[in-house]
């Protein structure tokens, strides 16, 4: 490879901008480092900020570890409106009045969300039914049937109360939609609810502040960029090498 004597490898940490897909973040790093050998461990939906776990070169081979950890989200629920994709880049299918909710009664409705529990994933998914992702058959108006899936959800917090949207903190494990819960505490008010924003904050130790920005990486050098990679041992493992 010009310019690049050997393939590097290792564990980064991004802080994926919002309107990109995980794989658009992919694609720059292989076109900045000028390799193929790039995966992530776990998929941030385009409009979701935070942390994304960029695996390097041999690093990609503890891609179903790293994605197996549990995930911290916050973010914003809107209540009153119902969307196709359940956050806020879907179409308004309908709008509700939204009842005059103490916090009390918010905090109490959303503590039904913790625990072990069945999740059905929402059409607007890359899950394949058949081979085909969900969202193509979304966007082609079919509602294809599908399997709930198990989840956890350790925590699901509070953290900004108003009326119509207010904030919060979640935990869960993998394969978690977040928007579905988003949608499902809408249901279960009455009003109907979507996702407005969303920002992983961590996965299991790894945590967003030891993240660097797509654009602040772009601007470093292949030696900063190692500097800034977690080895695989330690990623794996939490031991440093």
């Amino acid at each position: 490879m010009i310019g690049q004597a050997k393939e590097i490898e290792g564990v980064l940490l991004v802080d994926k901008p919002t309107d990109h897909t995980s794989h658009d973040v992919v694609a720059r790093l292989r076109r900045k480092l000028k390799m193929k050998r790039i995966g992530h461990a776990g998929t941030l939906d385009p409009m979701a900020t935070g942390l994304l776990i960029i695996l390097i070169g041999k690093a990609t081979r503890i891609s179903q570890y790293l994605i197996s950890l549990d995930k911290e989200y916050e973010g914003t629920i809107a209540l009153g409106q119902v969307t196709d994709s359940q956050d806020a880049q879907g179409q308004v299918m309908e709008t509700r009045p939204v009842p005059p909710l103490t916090e009390a009664e918010l905090r109490t409705a959303m503590q039904g969300f913790l625990g072990d529990q069945y999740q059905l994933p929402p059409m607007y998914s890359a899950i394949k039914i058949h081979g085909v992702p969900l969202y193509k058959s979304a966007r082609k108006g079919e509602e294809v049937e599908r399997e709930p899936r198990f989840i956890r959800v350790a925590s699901f917090e509070l953290t900004r109360f108003g009326l119509p949207t207010f904030d919060f903190r979640l935990r869960s494990s993998k394969g978690t939609y977040v928007r579905t819960i988003a949608h499902d505490l809408g249901q279960r008010l009455g009003c109907g609810a979507h996702l407005s924003a969303l920002r992983r904050t961590a996965t299991d130790r790894f945590h967003v502040s030891q993240a660097l920005t797509l654009d602040a990486i772009e601007q470093l050098s292949l030696p900063e960029i190692e500097q800034r990679l977690i080895p695989v041992r330690e990623a794996a493992f939490g031991v440093a090498l």
